[in-house]
């Protein structure tokens, strides 16, 4: 063991990224500018990660408010609309419940409660207890609800995000009735056309709904899922990962990404003679122990990576090693019992004692979490990400 630094992440600072900007040689230029400045080599399996934001940005994928509306008024007619299930989010889900408003009549929206999908709060559980509400069977009315709870405001934002959304929809020409249930069939007692708006349990969402008696039943994913009008789409997505742009426009989550990291791994290995890894990555998924935020808002971590990074870690955990087979050993013996251990691990640990512990998530989730605290989301302009010795271990020299 003579190398003493493992996992090195790097935020590295970029242009901004407009639309029809080329990405391929901006990341690489970045990349190789940034080694030349800061002194370090790019070695085989580097990881190299971009922001979806600029990706989607360079692919000027964004719709309109009004394009949102169009959509959901083709899908749903225009009258009655239960939208379900939605995260507490001006920067996520605001524009997007303008859009929605728009293409309809009137809006029966449900809330979670205590909590969105990703952990933003609107009560807390004690508060739950103090009252006597079970969340799981009871649904409660906007005058119940306040009755119970008064006007809470989010801890981190401030917002009163009840408040909020309905004003959002009644601003946007519909009419609003808001009640509040987990039950994701609780809907149908006020209308049976459903937009569900969750994002990890939108597929038992929309079975439950369906197997209930809904008629009409669309995800968030279905919303924009092709062109209105020219806009930019997502086709397996929608309107899901979609942010904020200006007060009337959304960026969409970026598409047809596999040719670009493909292409960003060929650039470096032409520049470098170096094979390293890339993908895209948006929110991590990590959660907040203070805020109980769970983070990843988006659909996935990573919409595309190259094949180097598909997989889960396969790692031994030393100290185990340290403390039971290797108990009365100490020192260069030590050192040199668990090198050969590493070098002689099975090709697949799962299951094995001698793994537990380990992280048993997916690699593109573990580095896209690392590389979305490492850029993180306001003004540090390191939209691309360089990570080296991710994949060392102790033996690596």
């Amino acid at each position: 063991m003579s190398r003493m630094v493992g996992t090195i992440s790097r935020g590295i600072r970029a242009p901004i990224i407009r639309q029809g900007d080329d990405l391929v040689k901006i990341v690489a230029d970045s990349i190789l500018d940034a080694s030349k400045e800061d002194g370090f080599s790019i070695r085989d399996r580097d990881v190299i990660a971009m922001t979806e934001s600029i990706v989607a940005r360079a692919q000027g994928n964004y719709a309109s408010v009004d394009d949102i509306a169009c959509d959901v008024k083709a899908k749903f007619g225009g009258e009655t609309v239960g939208v379900i299930l939605p995260i507490l989010s001006r920067n996520r889900f605001s524009i997007c419940l303008r859009g929605i408003a728009k293409g309809a009549k009137k809006i029966v929206l449900m809330l979670s409660y205590p909590s969105d999908e990703v952990g933003n709060h609107l009560i807390s559980l004690d508060m739950l207890d103090e009252k006597g509400v079970n969340p799981y069977t009871d649904v409660l009315s906007l005058e119940k609800y306040r009755e119970l709870f008064g006007y809470t405001k989010h801890p981190f934002t401030g917002m009163d995000y009840v408040e909020y959304y309905g004003n959002l929809i009644r601003e946007s020409g519909a009419e609003c009735e808001i009640i509040f249930a987990n039950d994701p069939r609780a809907i149908l007692n006020y209308t049976k056309n459903v937009l569900n708006c969750d994002i990890h349990t939108r597929f038992r969402t929309k079975r439950l709904l369906l197997k209930a008696g809904a008629e009409k039943v669309f995800g968030m994913d279905e919303i924009l899922s092709e062109s209105v009008n020219g806009s930019g789409y997502n086709e397996n997505y929608g309107l899901l990962g979609s942010n904020k742009s200006t007060e009337d426009v959304i960026k969409l989550f970026p598409r047809e990404c596999q040719k670009l990291v493909d292409d960003i791994q060929a650039l470096i290995f032409e520049k470098t003679g170096k094979k390293v890894e890339v993908m895209v990555y948006g929110d991590g998924a990590f959660k907040d122990p203070v805020g109980k935020i769970w983070e990843l808002a988006d659909p996935v971590v990573s919409p595309a990576y190259t094949k180097g990074l598909e997989g889960t870690p396969n790692e031994l955990k030393l100290k185990y090693l340290a403390d039971n087979e290797f108990a009365n050993l100490s020192g260069d013996e030590l050192k040199k019992a668990i090198n050969q251990k590493i070098q002689e691990k099975d090709a697949d640990l799962v299951g094995n004692m001698i793994s537990e512990g380990t992280t048993p998530r997916r690699l593109t989730d573990l580095i896209g979490s690392l590389c979305d605290l490492t850029s993180g989301s306001g003004d540090k302009g390191t939209p691309i990400v360089f990570i080296q010795g991710y994949f060392d271990n102790y033996t690596t020299d």
